[in-house]
């Protein structure tokens, strides 16, 4: 999922299963609902008691996840927050983009179980002012959404090798200087923190709130 800026370009190939891979379709649950269930660490054996799950079991283990990830602290030049209502989602975004925005999302024309793309004409970039979401794995939808300096978001083409058409989201980071030295990216393209811009291929459900 990880690539050079330099190698977004038209005719490169890419593999993506993270992109073909069937739809989470958990949904929000509505505001007041969602107050009312507890949602930190310090909870967490309520939390797994109220859904009547086994604490050994893999599904409290994602629960327990997003959970720790969604109470970490942000980099350096990092904004970060968990929605757990649509209307967390929206006013949460519009408090840090303003009301003028648009939401981007992974778009393709079909289902399909082939994840080799190729990258078409017309790549959009869709500007610095972004907030991108991440569906996190959870019982109803919650969506990890962070800002992180020198990001961009672009909107890339693509065309499957069974003809498939898409558009994906692609996340650029121009800094990782802030980035821990173990993150698995480095080790992956050999490079350091801080040293070239680092993009990837955003996963199936994640979502991206840009300024219009």
């Amino acid at each position: 999922m990880f690539f050079f800026q330099e190698d977004l370009h038209p005719g490169n190939r890419v593999n993506l299963p993270l992109l073909a891979k069937t739809r989470d379709l958990t949904t929000f649950l509505p505001q007041q609902v969602a107050r009312s269930i507890p949602f930190s660490y310090n909870e967490f054996p309520q939390i797994l008691n109220l859904f009547s799950l086994d604490p050994e079991s893999m599904e409290a283990n994602d629960m327990e996840q997003t959970i720790n990830v969604c109470e970490r602290e942000g980099l350096r030049g990092e904004e970060i927050f968990c929605a757990t209502s649509f209307e967390s989602f929206v006013d949460s975004s519009v408090s840090k983009l303003g009301k003028n925005i648009q939401l981007l999302a992974n778009e393709l024309a079909k289902e399909t179980n082939n994840p080799v793309f190729t990258i078409g004409r017309g790549i959009q970039n869709m500007g610095e002012e972004e907030l991108v979401c991440h569906k996190m794995s959870y019982p109803y939808a919650v969506f990890l959404c962070h800002s992180i300096d020198s990001t961009v978001v672009y909107k890339v083409p693509l065309v499957g090798m069974d003809g498939t058409k898409a558009k994906a989201l692609v996340i650029c980071h121009k800094d990782t200087s802030a980035w821990s030295p173990n993150h698995p990216v480095f080790e992956i393209l050999k490079v350091k923190p801080g040293t070239v811009p680092i993009c990837h291929f955003a996963v199936r459900d994640t979502l991206a709130w840009v300024r219009k």
